[in-house]
């Protein structure tokens, strides 16, 4: 058997060699040379005294001589004939081409490739004509192509390559019309969508296959996979997800790491498709020795030893590494010291898994920044690029600074693509950064819906720019309705007031509530301009102004209230307390101050990858003017951590307020603390302070609230593609003290502890996320209304 398929295979190469001998033969009789004597052929030379062109209607004969490369009377031998040839030929003008020499005279003949009457796609419902139209560069009333064409098929492959249908096929056909024109036909196959079936890895024992899952860009299919885009196999990005993996194993001390292959199967169905990541994790490290040390003359690294934050014993990352680096370096140029680099030099101890880290004062070459090149932005104007860079025109080179220049130029969100690099400037002390962008639409049309069980369904609106008229500011209009409120609020962000680093916004707002649950309505509008800034890696602190005005209406005075909540005619008892009726009668209050807010975020620098601190506390006074003079405390701690290989979140969050009235007018319930699902297994407005005569049985509200949450989510072991969680959660808490009882010594404001515990469901869905909370109160008071079940989604679409 063996033998007759060498038998074959030598016949096949006989048969192809002959092939190529008539090839040869056919083209050197076509150029009119002899085949017995090639070497004397070869140096033979012709000089024509005139050229003969044939067969062209569209290009003109200059246009061919020039692609010809032989001019009238020049001296050319056998070769460059051939060449000529090849270069029509290679033009792509032209169907057919021939050049003969005869005699004195050299005759051109070509046949023109014909002019494209239409484009069309036949056989596509996923992508519309006017989409695929985009990706080809066969236009109508241009030379059609035979390798454009294919060109073309490939790229419209590649467009439903993208959409997740991998068996596409695309065909170019062409139909010959009159006048030399061709109508060219995409004939379409489109085939079925091939879903990424299974994610998985090879070699991770520290994280589970979930935990690596939620790091990557792809997806795995679920049963929504109609409405998830994500779960389709797109090359790129596992190249993508390659370097995610990495990230976040080297986040976690894992300074070994190897992500060594991203593969990707077909299924012989080819309905889906199995990517496996093989990682090799290597040991973890953490911390153990930091010090700084000075190679430049002079330098003392005494105050840059006191300026590390490096504790021992704490994971490797490389965000720790670059912290540090740069808070040495800043206090070098503080110091006016230029050209002074840190260099880390980390030793292992590979039998303790620790690393000592070197921080080394070195000497840098002096080089500057000769100029700042920006290219790509049409819309954005040069200054809003250029200030992410903390460096000018004739500063000393950083590499460490312009790479986080190009950090912050993506955090901007105004671009798809941006590059920045550099290259020597006109000297060998000069470099020049060359930032290229590629903008993308920054404006945004949002419709969305909300549901719950207390305020049921609600609608928003919302148009928003964050990059208006290209100058970074952000506009934006919100509107959002429920059944018993309207909010609507309009909102302007300058990120770089007076051209530093201080971010001005102004909000102006108008609120209004109709609660058919409660016997009074409410009206708040007001404007509120602050700056805020950073003062502190991860410290912000936000000042700001505002002036609102608050009434109260429809306060329900001499009707009655039913056992379904409604209200009658009968008598002439008034359900509604007198608290809430001496809150109206106060009329519409202006309320005009100063606040503060100071917020601390370890979650924006992320140097622990296993969780945050967020603290904030803010503290307005009213009382420049206006009806109302009082002072509003509110603080807010949260700790968040994952466990357990990171596959359980846990969270603890405490919170409070106090509001305190100054002079002899008390404290309004528009102005007052509620629960507002604080505590959950209580109504919104269910606890707190309430009058037992109000047979409306509403809420008062609080000068002062208390609350402790805490929180653990995890997988509920169900396939993670249903995007299914679970948690469970406790909530202890109150809302307390009035300044005005209305002679009421029977309205109890005293602090009584609440509290509840319970179990959620999250679902992840590609509409949002859906949340539901099954909740039990365990301390409460006979007036607190609970509320057992609740459901919430947000979403846009």
């Amino acid at each position: 058997m063996d033998r007759a398929k060498r038998k074959v295979a030598a016949q096949g190469k006989r048969k192809s060699r002959l092939m190529q001998g008539a090839a040869v033969t056919v083209f050197l009789a076509a150029a009119s040379l002899s085949a017995p004597n090639l070497l004397q052929v070869q140096a033979q030379t012709y000089a024509f005294s005139q050229v003969t062109i044939e067969g062209n209607a569209r290009v003109d004969a200059a246009t061919i001589l020039k692609f010809a490369g032989i001019a009238r009377g020049q001296s050319v031998t056998a070769a460059q004939v051939n060449d000529a040839y090849q270069g029509l030929q290679s033009s792509g003008l032209f169907e057919e081409v021939s050049i003969t020499p005869q005699g004195s005279r050299l005759v051109i003949r070509v046949k023109e490739y014909p002019m494209i009457n239409v484009v069309s796609f036949e056989g596509n419902s996923r992508l519309k004509d006017e989409d695929l139209a985009g990706f080809v560069e066969s236009k109508s009333r241009r030379a059609y192509s035979p390798a454009l064409a294919e060109q073309d098929a490939a790229t419209l492959a590649e467009a439903y390559r993208a959409q997740g249908r991998l068996a596409a096929s695309i065909t170019p056909k062409i139909i010959r019309r009159s006048d030399n024109r061709v109508d060219l036909v995409f004939e379409i196959a489109e085939g079925k969508t091939v879903e990424i079936e299974r994610l998985s890895f090879v070699g991770n024992r520290a994280f589970s296959d979930r935990r690596l899952r939620q790091v990557l860009e792809t997806k795995q299919a679920g049963f929504l996979r109609q409405l998830i885009k994500a779960d389709t196999l797109q090359p790129e990005r596992l190249e993508v997800d390659k370097q995610l993996l990495r990230d976040f194993y080297l986040s976690r001390g894992y300074v070994d790491v190897q992500v060594l292959d991203a593969s990707a199967q077909i299924s012989r169905e080819r309905d889906g498709v199995f990517v496996t990541f093989t990682v090799q994790e290597g040991q973890q490290f953490s911390f153990d020795k930091a010090v700084v040390v000075s190679e430049v003359e002079g330098l003392d690294a005494t105050e840059y030893n006191a300026a590390l934050r490096l504790s021992p014993g704490t994971t490797y990352s490389p965000a720790e590494i670059d912290n540090n680096i740069t808070r040495l370096e800043t206090l070098a140029l503080k110091k006016g010291l230029t050209f002074v680099t840190v260099e880390p030099r980390i030793t292992r101890n590979e039998a303790a898994r620790t690393l000592d880290v070197t921080f080394a004062l070195v000497r840098g070459k002096k080089v500057f920044v000769e100029r700042i090149d920006i290219e790509g932005n049409t819309t954005t104007l040069d200054e809003v690029v250029r200030r992410q860079f903390r460096t000018v025109e004739g500063d000393p080179f950083n590499p460490r600074e312009i790479r986080q220049s190009a950090e912050r130029i993506r955090a901007l969100g105004f671009f798809a693509d941006a590059k920045v690099n550099t290259e020597p400037g006109s000297g060998p002390d000069q470099v020049v950064v060359n930032v290229d962008v590629e903008e993308q639409p920054t404006g945004s049309l949002s419709f969305g819906a909300s549901y719950g069980v207390s305020s049921g369904v609600g609608f928003n609106v919302g148009l928003t720019e964050t990059n208006f008229l290209g100058r970074g500011q952000t506009v934006g209009v919100n509107i959002a309705t429920t059944s018993d409120d309207a909010n609507s609020s309009i909102t302007f962000i300058e990120p770089a007031f007076l051209g530093r680093n201080l971010r001005f916004r102004f909000n102006a707002y108008y609120n209004q509530t109709n609660d058919d649950a409660a016997t009074y309505d409410t009206r708040m509008i007001g404007i509120q301009p602050s700056i805020d800034f950073p003062v502190s890696e991860q410290g912000r602190l936000e000042l700001r102004y505002f002036i609102k005005q608050s009434s109260m209406s429809h306060v329900y005075a001499g009707e009655d209230a039913n056992e379904d909540g409604d209200f009658t005619d009968e008598d002439d008892t008034l359900p509604t307390s007198p608290i809430i009726q001496d809150d109206a009668d106060r009329g519409a209050l202006i309320s005009s101050g100063l606040g503060a807010t100071y917020s601390y975020d370890t979650r924006v620098t992320g140097l622990n990858p296993k969780g945050g601190v967020l603290l904030r506390f803010g503290v307005d006074y009213a009382g420049l003017g206006g009806d109302v003079e009082s002072l509003t405390t509110t603080g807010l701690a949260m700790v968040e951590s994952r466990i357990w290989n990171e596959e359980v979140t846990v969270r603890a969050i405490l919170e409070g307020g106090a509001l305190s009235m100054f002079g002899d007018d008390p404290s309004r319930i528009t102005d007052r603390f509620f629960s507002g699902g604080r505590i959950r297994g209580f109504e919104p407005s269910g606890l707190g302070p309430r009058d037992p005569a109000d047979r409306s049985g509403d809420a008062l509200g609080g000068n002062l609230f208390a609350v402790a949450r805490f929180e653990a989510d995890f997988p509920l072991g169900l396939p993670e593609e249903y995007g299914i969680n679970g948690g469970l959660f406790a909530d202890f808490g109150s809302v307390w003290g009035l300044d005005n009882k209305a002679g009421y010594t029977t309205v109890d404001d005293d602090f009584y502890l609440r509290s509840s515990i319970g179990f959620s469901l999250y679902w992840k869905t590609p509409i949002g996320p859906l949340r539901f909370n099954f909740a039990k109160a365990l301390a409460k008071k006979d007036y607190d209304r609970e509320q057992v079940f609740d459901l919430t989604v947000s979403t846009q679409f």
